[in-house]
């Protein structure tokens, strides 16, 4: 009988990847395609939907050439939490002041409608208990505000459907526009079974949300990994070189997907805390760009600052909470790529590796290894160097968009000793930053015993070892280092009913890697280390009541 495959589709910040995925979980083939981001003011990032969907359909005919249609089974589609503008007949709305409707994508680190998010939470609406009491500029409620109040005329009242990213894309597959509930509980303040709350639109100003049955925002949902539709339509099919009718799984926001990649891996006989533990004591960290930690509980936890509890968001019949932060990857890239001696450190790595092209960060690990001596730990090359990392602002625990970042211990000189330790500084306060997200949880009923890791920055050793550390949690790696494509495939394994629900296929998907122990000798130094942590936010905060007065 001829292998069974199935498709994974993810839709990153800055790119659009697939891959062909086997029946156990392996990974057959990948591809990858870049996709535009532009920035038309600051804090405004907006990108096209016709230019995505088109990189879909690139990527999705490279991963199946050399194998028969039928053979592929399923499809599954997972992007980050942006907002698509529609119009009536399903062309792009322009969410600039320029008015190209090509850019009718506001991205998710889009942070335009603060002033919107804050006025939304000081509203004090019930709804926002689920969101950690703060509502995020990062949602979508208020970034639809900030398109009713600034682009009415070019962009509202032109808008006939909006989407989130994920949503876009099983539409697009299959012309069918029902929601994934993972999109709407967690982005959009929609709770089943109840459904929408309408006095919540009303309150902040978007009644006309409610016109035919909130049909703008959706108005049928579904768990992710059900079957959309009649499978491909005839259009989609032709563009992704597939056939016609093949099943495709109702998507997953990106971060979640990653959640499915890891989570449900059977652990047996890696002697970890969470063997014969329900999965429950798991949390998923999916770093990349930015990072999400999501952890599922039985029954709704409510977490300060932490997203959720969201019944059936990741996992069918189970409470998610998420939390995370707004940037890692891409602040360690603006430490590093920032700092006076860069040019420096990749003339030091090309020259220790001219023709394999060393990578800086591996080069920056070999070095931060140099400098300390054989007897200790490079952690504690920072005892004296201190990072507060919410350079974009706070996501979780403290819900604060207003944050900024704080660098503590400078030296007048800017060697690559100096940007070295500021980046095993930076990768320490990230990890810090986790430890703050698992304490608020942790307080709010959840019982976590390992780390899941995955997403780009789950290959950097250094990063992963730290959290590790930092935490006092072995770190498991998964066996396919592309776990959100593996996530957003079980989809459409799960579409094409060879599996039954979403976990049997994550657990016969997903699989451990590699186990990384935490170093309990370094225990009482993060015990420290993460008390100037929280001092510094404390400082920050002192030092805006300082400067706010009259």
């Amino acid at each position: 009988m001829a292998e069974a495959y199935y498709v994974g589709v993810d839709v990153g910040t800055a790119s659009v990847r697939a891959a062909l995925v086997t029946h156990c979980g392996l990974l057959r083939s990948t591809a990858q395609e870049p996709i535009s981001i532009w920035e038309p003011h600051t804090d405004h990032y907006v990108q096209s939907s016709t230019e995505i969907w088109e990189k879909c359909r690139i990527v999705v005919k490279k991963v199946t050439q050399n194998v028969e249609r039928s053979q592929v089974r399923g499809i599954g589609f997972d992007a980050t939490c942006s907002l698509v503008v529609l119009d009536q007949n399903f062309q792009p709305v322009p969410v600039c002041h320029d008015g190209d409707p090509l850019r009718n994508v506001v991205m998710w680190m889009d942070h335009r409608a603060e002033d919107q998010a804050t006025r939304i939470t000081n509203s004090d609406h019930g709804v926002l208990s689920r969101v950690g009491g703060v509502m995020s500029p990062e949602m979508q409620p208020p970034k639809l505000l900030w398109l009713k109040e600034n682009l009415r005329e070019s962009c509202w009242n032109k808008a006939a459907h909006f989407f989130d990213l994920p949503d876009f894309l099983s539409w697009r597959a299959t012309g069918s526009l029902t929601r994934s509930l993972c999109t709407l509980v967690c982005k959009w303040t929609y709770c089943p079974p109840e459904g929408w709350d309408s006095t919540f639109w009303t309150s902040i100003g978007l009644e006309d949300l409610l016109e035919n049955n909130f049909s703008k925002i959706g108005s049928v949902t579904c768990p992710p990994g059900s079957r959309l539709g009649n499978g491909l339509t005839q259009e989609a099919a032709a563009d992704l070189g597939l056939d016609p009718g093949t099943a495709v799984g109702a998507s997953l926001i990106d971060a979640h997907a990653g959640g499915l990649g890891v989570l449900g891996a059977c652990v047996k006989g890696f002697h970890l805390p969470c063997e014969d533990q329900p999965i429950t004591s798991r949390m998923a960290i999916i770093c990349g760009t930015s990072t999400c930690h999501m952890a599922l509980s039985q029954k709704p936890l409510f977490v300060p600052g932490v997203w959720g509890p969201c019944l059936s968001a990741m996992v069918p019949e189970l409470w998610l909470n998420e939390g995370g932060q707004s940037a890692t990857g891409r602040l360690i890239e603006h430490m590093v790529k920032g700092h006076a001696a860069y040019r420096q450190l990749e003339e030091q790595a090309r020259q220790k590796c001219p023709f394999a092209g060393e990578n800086i960060y591996c080069y920056l690990h070999s070095h931060l290894s140099s400098i300390a001596n054989s007897h200790s730990a490079v952690d504690l090359l920072t005892s004296a160097l201190h990072v507060w990392p919410d350079f974009h602002g706070n996501r979780s625990p403290l819900a604060d968009p207003s944050l900024k970042g704080m660098v503590i211990g400078l030296p007048l000189s800017q060697t690559v000793d100096d940007l070295a330790l500021l980046y095993l500084a930076t990768v320490q306060a990230l990890a810090l930053g986790t430890l703050h997200i698992l304490e608020a949880m942790r307080e709010a009923g959840h019982d976590i015993k390992t780390l899941f890791m995955c997403g780009g920055l789950s290959k950097n050793s250094l990063f992963v070892q730290i959290h590790a550390n930092a935490t006092g949690l072995p770190v498991v790696l998964p066996d396919q280092t592309e776990a959100v494509l593996l996530g957003a495939s079980i989809l459409g394994a799960c579409a094409s009913t060879d599996y039954h629900s979403i976990q049997e296929a994550m657990e016969k998907m997903a699989k451990v890697g590699k186990v990384i122990q935490p170093n309990p000798e370094l225990q009482s130094f993060y015990q420290r280390k993460y008390a100037v942590f929280l001092r510094l936010f404390a400082h920050q905060r002192e030092y805006q009541a300082l400067m706010s007065q009259r």
